[in-house]
């Protein structure tokens, strides 16, 4: 989801509307297959090559086969959202915020989210990197929707930017990382390390909130 507005960019800058044809097309798969009821988010979903018909679903870097992965849950949020600001289907913002509801039900109260949201109480794994995406889509949200849900998309995102700097966010100079508790999946054998992209989305929502934001989707 996230790479498809490079896709809604070619179609812009070349004139040919195939890009982003196939950009909609992929994001009307997901927003029916990948995307629950209750707006959790499968991570994986096998589809038969020949017909393209569903086959089944896989857990991939979440918990297990029907849990929810939480940076696939923000990769979602973010995604939609994204979708929407291209193409204005109403099916995308609603998708959007269905996830984006789903990811703040289950928010716990410090903020800190763990690598999937249906994980065992022990361990108790984070993942910094989707509170980081999540956030830049709660505050994309805040701006679409405006008024009292706006108020609380972003509300929602302040708490996962506090989360972050308060206990998943190093201080030391002499590192080149600033969020700490990254996850991969959560049954890789190493847990709460840094990881690039996850800086990345944390300084975006920061520069969002400050009227800098260099945006490039």
């Amino acid at each position: 989801m996230m790479n498809l507005p490079l896709l809604y960019w070619a179609s812009e800058e070349t004139g040919d509307p195939r890009f982003a044809q196939v950009a909609a097309n992929h994001a009307s798969t997901a927003a029916k297959y990948f995307v629950r009821g209750d707006g959790s988010v499968n991570h994986i979903v096998e589809f038969n090559t020949h017909t393209g018909e569903y086959v089944t679903t896989y857990g991939g870097q979440g918990y297990e086969v029907g849990s929810s992965w939480t940076r696939g849950q923000a990769w979602g949020l973010y995604g939609f959202a994204l979708s929407y600001l291209h193409t204005k289907d109403p099916v995308y913002l609603a998708t959007a915020e269905r996830i984006a509801n789903y990811f703040m039900a289950n928010t716990p109260e410090n903020g800190l989210i763990p690598v999937d949201f249906r994980q065992p109480a022990e361990p108790a794994w984070e993942d910094s990197t989707a509170a980081a995406i999540a956030a830049c889509g709660l505050i994309e949200l805040s701006k679409l929707t405006g008024g009292r849900q706006g108020d609380v998309y972003l509300s929602a995102a302040m708490k996962l930017l506090r989360a972050l700097e308060r206990d998943s966010f190093s201080w030391n100079e002499q590192e080149d990382n600033f969020l700490t508790k990254c996850t991969g999946a959560y049954h890789d054998k190493e847990h709460e390390f840094s990881i690039i992209y996850g800086d990345y989305y944390f300084l975006e929502a920061l520069m969002k909130l400050a009227g800098k934001e260099l945006f490039i989707w």
